[in-house]
């Protein structure tokens, strides 16, 4: 630790992402990627930005993105940010609604960079754990109608369970209570009811979202967030006491056209939830405890064997999948889909691995 750094930096845990492993032997199946890549229409936009549009700086709101997420969701421009990705958007968003406030509160375990952004911007927090089924029942959360009221933020689905809430019961917190509450939905492209069209009647909702899973943009660091007008100019300020510019002309222009083509993100999302039902039934016949997801990844526990020492064996077979080692996961695995051929070769080093387990216990 140097004596350089701030007393913040010094006490900060940062975020540890998913092993970045790469080589033609290697199926990735630890950070919810698509599997599929993007629609040959978002390549020939990326491939027509010149360099007219590269020399100058991009547009600072990126107007004409933020007008294409509006027409997709049938809100108004003004009701559009558009950011370097949601991690971006959540990280403003800390800073504009979250910070100075009463402690935030947000479920456990759950994506852990909402802990990290707390440690960053010195807000306290407030976990709530889920019950032991991993379940997130929303009125749990404490309420308040102050005007000092702290925010609450959830994923939906939740990440690493997949489980999803109502748009029902996100109606019924948002009417409890007077803070912001931001609706991480990065993974509801495959299986939840978004909240978006809430956002007409509860002045205090946010959403953000990201083109990196069910768009395959992942690489290109793109999100967005849906709120009232009054969010919105407080995320600007924020923005604009950052960087006036956090979306790239090539960014914007294969945005653009992932949404122009709708049907293209049909099919990848079709495929992969066929992959997810086929997939989940594999794990499940072999013993496998399977939550219900509503995502593009699967939360299981296997059966008999240590979590931990099945992620390496996979990890040594080129599969790689997430396993953390905390007390409430640490027996599970989160996985994500990928082709079929990919979860069949999972599948092929998982039963090598219980056979062998099996072999040494003489089960």
């Amino acid at each position: 630790m140097s004596g350089y750094w701030s007393p913040t930096v010094q006490r900060l845990t940062p975020y540890v992402p998913g092993e970045q492993r790469t080589g033609g032997n290697i199926v990735k199946l630890n950070t919810n990627e698509n599997p599929y890549p993007p629609a040959p229409s978002v390549l020939a936009a990326i491939a027509s930005v010149n360099g007219e549009q590269l020399r100058r700086y991009p547009a600072p709101e990126s107007d004409a993105l933020r007008s294409a997420i509006a027409r997709h969701h049938k809100v108004s421009v003004e009701q559009v940010f558009v950011g370097n990705g949601s991690d971006e958007i959540l990280a403003l968003s800390f800073l504009a609604f979250f910070s100075g406030r009463d402690a935030l509160q947000f479920p456990t375990p759950s994506y852990s960079f909402y802990p990290v952004y707390c440690g960053l911007y010195g807000i306290v927090s407030q976990p709530l754990v889920l019950d032991q089924n991993f379940n997130l029942d929303l009125a749990r959360f404490a309420v308040s109608r102050s005007d000092s009221a702290g925010g609450i933020i959830f994923p939906n689905p939740n990440a690493p369970s997949g489980l999803a809430v109502s748009r029902a019961d996100i109606a019924t917190l948002l009417e409890r209570h007077a803070g912001v509450v931001l609706v991480d939905e990065a993974y509801a492209d495959f299986g939840a009811e978004s909240a978006i069209p809430l956002v007409a009647e509860h002045p205090n909702l946010i959403i953000s979202r990201t083109f990196s899973k069910g768009r395959s943009l992942a690489g290109m660091r793109l999100g967005y967030a849906v709120a009232s007008e009054e969010l919105m100019d407080g995320l600007r300020r924020v923005k604009n006491s950052f960087n006036s510019y956090p979306v790239d002309a090539v960014a914007e222009a294969a945005g653009i056209a992932s949404l122009e083509d709708d049907h293209a993100y049909r099919g990848s999302l079709s495929r992969i939830l066929s992959t997810r039902t086929a997939f989940t039934e594999s794990l499940r016949k072999r013993g496998f405890e399977v939550l219900e997801s509503a995502a593009n990844f699967v939360f299981a526990r296997p059966p008999s064997v240590a979590a931990t020492a099945l992620a390496q064996s996979l990890a040594n077979a080129g599969v790689l999948v997430r396993h953390w080692q905390q007390p409430a996961i640490e027996q599970w695995l989160r996985i994500s889909i990928g082709t079929d051929e990919d979860m069949q070769r999972l599948l092929t080093a998982v039963d090598t691995y219980l056979d062998d387990a099996a072999g040494a216990t003489g089960d």
